[in-house]
């Protein structure tokens, strides 16, 4: 199969399509260049792995920059690593995720003050890290929608990072919900029992 492929032609039908996904003027002396080019010139040469060579004998560069990007973590403390990288990350830079999280500990700190049972705890908790989890994606989704449009407008960004906002904003309405649920009756009762 890959020796199929890297007999294949770069055709116009193929090139042009491309450079209008990536927003390049396409003119008509562009199409006539590939059109009109020689077998030999357009084809392109394949590597090991199935991917094309890099022009300029640039091979060692992208197989570095390569290597690195698609790293897999060679174990787990490296990947405890990467995750606490992505945890700090949001730490510092994502406001609303210092603000959640200030509020978990306060929910957390008035659970253990009221005495709840260990169930309604496990709940506060879980909705609390649900709203922390969704916060983070949040943050990855943002980042990969700005990576993708850079600095320019577009629609279906908008749509994504909305969407993402939303699903954070969700997921807070819940947890206040179930927070207030369990912690404001035995609150009340003890707010009771002081003041009388």
């Amino acid at each position: 199969m890959q020796e199929w492929l890297a007999i294949l032609p770069v055709s116009s039908a193929f090139i042009l399509p491309i450079m209008q996904l990536n927003k390049r003027p396409v003119t008509s002396a562009t199409a006539k260049s590939f059109s009109n080019k020689p077998l030999s010139s357009s084809v392109l040469p394949m590597t090991k792995d199935g991917s094309t060579a890099p022009p300029n004998g640039a091979s060692q560069v992208v197989e570095r920059k390569r290597l690195l990007s698609w790293r897999v973590a060679p174990n787990l403390f490296v990947s405890f690593k990467y995750a606490w990288a992505g945890l700090s990350y949001a730490f510092k830079t994502q406001r609303n995720f210092r603000i959640h999280l200030a509020i978990g500990a306060l929910a957390i700190g008035l659970g253990v003050f009221l005495h709840l049972p260990a169930v309604q705890m496990a709940v506060i908790g879980l909705t609390i890290g649900a709203v922390l989890a969704m916060e983070l994606l949040n943050t990855a989704i943002e980042s990969v929608v700005d990576l993708t449009v850079k600095q320019t407008y577009h629609e279906l960004a908008k749509i994504a990072k909305d969407c993402a906002a939303g699903a954070v904003l969700v997921s807070s309405l819940a947890a206040t919900l179930v927070a207030g649920s369990l912690l404001l009756p035995p609150l009340l009762a003890k707010v009771s029992a002081i003041s009388f």
